[in-house]
């Protein structure tokens, strides 16, 4: 007589699973508050440092090459180790590296601060993704993980809110002398005040109760090991890799937009940095996270018809979306209608990475979870490095002239944006596939 399959334990209850999901999207506001803030201070960095467009470009750049390496090692503790504690260690660590961005005046030392940023915040993402899969039955999972994903949408437009008025408070304001540190100007002041908060987020995981890890127990071999995760990826190689680089390019063309968009309203407009950081930032609080929660409720409608292919169609159509949008705020008249524009914009560019994060943990063993996510992030962040120092590159070399920020945001738009879309067309039956095994498999 066969044995009998292990009970699977009773998962948490659903006002505390939806706790903890709201206090990582806590996290990851904080998070991407601090990611996004040297977005705002790009003209008087530039002026201060006597650096170009594509040096700026590369403080981002450092940061996703770090957070992507990083991330894979710990997602394989993630699988294996206190989460809750990985989370709490990374908040801290990235909240006292972003205030270093701001006690120093040399550019090489920022880089180095912004290095430290990545490996903390590489830490959110796969600790993430395993613990809520833990905390909700396989089929809410996507569902969970697209309302996360507000928390960074969420995060960056309070880092434009935030920073914008932060800027503009340090500027009326006398010089800031600290000991050792010496005087510190607005935009260092602007990285030390929104740095600070998350040293005291950092504690309030002490408070979250780990839920049990179920991998371990429904999982052959325990915790994942690297030798099962390189047999996952190559038993569903086209699944995979279409989704990963699809989401990639669509990745590469957002950060772009969204990096050079204050950039943008100065340089075309003649804003001030401040006013359009604040403007921008409201609409992409108030906008932004409608989009992942929109794509969300269509690919559950879509499944809840049989589509196999949901998560990747919804995703594709957001891209579909993001594009078109971004090309028509390029062409807008004046200023007023770009920021109109930007409202749908925001909705649409920041669509497809919920649910292409939730489509994940629905395909994959739970014991690798956190290290499909790992993987996957590697492969994003390949967008988030390049996609603001080749549109920096785009501006120095190729349309230098005061509204040359327009064209290449064209230009990176039509090119990454469209590979995107072509290769999460090409992603959707692969997946279906993959997504009627794991139904199997868990049968």
């Amino acid at each position: 007589m066969p044995a009998a399959r292990p009970q699977s334990p009773p998962f948490p209850n659903r006002a505390y699973a939806w706790f903890v999901v709201a206090v990582l999207i806590v996290a990851a506001l904080v998070a991407y508050v601090d990611r996004q803030v040297v977005a705002i201070v790009v003209d008087p960095m530039k002026e201060d440092l006597g650096v170009g467009d594509a040096q700026i470009g590369w403080l981002y750049g450092v940061f996703a090459v770090f957070y992507a390496i990083a991330a894979l090692p710990i997602a394989w503790l993630a699988d294996r180790k206190s989460r809750r504690l990985i989370i709490a260690a990374g908040i801290f660590f990235w909240s006292l590296m972003t205030m270093a961005c701001g006690l120093t005046r040399s550019y090489w030392n920022i880089l180095l601060a912004r290095i430290g940023v990545g490996v903390g915040e590489a830490t959110l993402t796969p600790a993430t993704t395993s613990l809520v899969g833990d905390c909700f039955p396989r089929e809410q999972v996507p569902l969970a993980l697209s309302v996360f994903q507000t928390g960074p949408i969420m995060g960056s437009g309070m880092a434009f809110i935030i920073g914008g008025y932060v800027l503009g408070l340090v500027q009326e304001a006398e010089p800031l002398a600290l000991p050792y540190f010496g005087e510190l100007r607005p935009w260092q002041q602007t990285f030390v005040y929104v740095g600070a908060p998350g040293l005291l987020l950092a504690f309030v995981f002490l408070v979250i109760r780990e839920p049990v890890r179920r991998g371990a127990s429904e999982s052959p071999g325990g915790a994942g090991s690297v030798g099962a995760l390189v047999a996952f990826y190559r038993q569903h190689a086209r699944t995979l890799t279409l989704h990963h680089f699809g989401n990639l390019s669509l990745v590469l063309a957002g950060y772009a937009f969204v990096f050079w968009t204050v950039s943008f309203f100065v340089r075309v407009y003649g804003y001030d940095a401040a006013e359009a950081s604040q403007v921008f930032g409201w609409i992409f609080l108030v906008a932004g996270p409608l989009g992942p929660i929109a794509v969300a409720v269509l690919a559950r409608r879509l499944s809840d018809r049989g589509r196999a292919d949901a998560n990747v169609l919804a995703g594709m159509i957001g891209g579909v979306a993001a594009v078109v949008i971004i090309l028509l705020v390029q062409a807008a008249p004046s200023a007023f209608w770009a920021f109109v524009l930007y409202a749908p914009a925001m909705m649409a560019i920041n669509s497809p990475f919920g649910i292409a994060a939730g489509a994940l943990p629905v395909i994959a063993p739970p014991n690798l979870r956190a290290q499909v996510a790992a993987v996957y992030l590697f492969v994003l962040s390949i967008g988030m490095m390049v996609g603001p120092p080749i549109t920096g590159a785009f501006n120095e070399f190729v349309f230098p002239e005061q509204e040359g920020v327009r064209y290449s945001l064209v230009t990176v738009t039509a090119i990454f944006g469209v590979i995107g879309i072509v290769l999460l067309q090409f992603a959707r039956r692969p997946y279906a596939a993959s997504l009627e095994e794991a139904n199997r498999r868990d049968d």
